[in-house]
This record gives C-alpha cells, sequence and structure tokens, in this order.
C-alpha cells in the first residue's frame, strides 16, 4: 500500500501505511516465536490449534467495517483489492507457506494421529488456494467489472 500511495503521489499516506506495515511485522515476529515456541513444547496440540484456526479461515477485523451506507463495502472493496493486486488469495497462500517453511511443519515429527491430519491439511493448503484463485481468475475474465461508490473517498466510483 504505502509503494502504491507513494507511486500516487502521496507520500503522507505512504508514510502512514509504510507505519502499519512496521507494526505489523513485528506482531508477525511475535506471533511467529509464540508458535515456535508452542510447537517445542507440545506439537500435537499447538498443529490442531494451528488446523482448527485455519479451518475456521481466518478473518481480520477489517471484515466489520461499514461506512453507514453499503452493507456490502468490505465484499466491495476485498474485490477491489484483488483487482489492483494490492492483497490477492496468492499472497495468502505465500504467507502460508512462509510460516509452514518457518515453523518447519513439513518435518515435524512425532506427531500423533489427528495432529498428523491436521499437518497434512495445514501443509496442502497453499496449493488449494492457488487454484482456487485461479478459477475465480478465470470467471473474474468473463464477468464486466462493476463501479461502486466508496464513501471515504467523496464517493468516487471505482471499478471492482
Amino acid at each position: 500500500m504505502a509503494r502504491l500511495a507513494k507511486e500516487g503521489g502521496d507520500p503522507v499516506l505512504a508514510r502512514i501505511c509504510g507505519t502499519i506495515a512496521a507494526d505489523e511485522k513485528r506482531h508477525e515476529n511475535a506471533y511467529t516465536k509464540i508458535i515456535e515456541k508452542l510447537l517445542e513444547v507440545d506439537p500435537n496440540v499447538t498443529m490442531l490449534a494451528i488446523a482448527n484456526m485455519m479451518k475456521k479461515k481466518i478473518t481480520m477485523p477489517m471484515h466489520l467495517m461499514y461506512d453507514g451506507r453499503d452493507p456490502n463495502i468490505f465484499e466491495h472493496f476485498s474485490a477491489m483489492s484483488q483487482r489492483l493486486g494490492i492483497y490477492t488469495s496468492r499472497d495468502y497462500a505465500e504467507i502460508i507457506e512462509f510460516f509452514i517453511a518457518r515453523w518447519k511443519l513439513e518435518k515435524l515429527e512425532g506427531l500423533e494421529g489427528e495432529a498428523r491430519r491436521a499437518r497434512d491439511f495445514v501443509c496442502g493448503l497453499p496449493p488449494k488456494i492457488r487454484r482456487l484463485q485461479n478459477r475465480a481468475d478465470e470467471r473474474a475474465k468473463k464477468l464486466e467489472s462493476r463501479r461502486v461508490k466508496f464513501s471515504w473517498i467523496f464517493n468516487k466510483e471505482v471499478s471492482v
């Protein structure tokens, strides 16, 4: 986002986005270290917890956004973000792959039955997500884009 804001000629927005990204990176580092320690202490329960979280589908607080006008604003924002390549399902697959590699989940040994199945489920997610994204991309090519107004940019119409 910071890069896009800078390219769009808004250095203040670029700086704000950069600050947010740095804060998100600190969260990532903390969560990464917590899970590493949990995998060390109790790999079976931790693996079950990771799989459970992935099955529930992690949703960000942003899905609750509402501008007082458009009840589908998150869906519209998400579609626009995907179309512009700001954050896509491919990015999500890459993030999961990063954690699989970082936590060495594919090589995690000593897991019992259900935890082993949980590991296999989590490790199998990135290719599934990519296949779904490829299908969605093909469908999107056939659809006509539509224009939606976003209240926070003075009701400017944007293609989604």
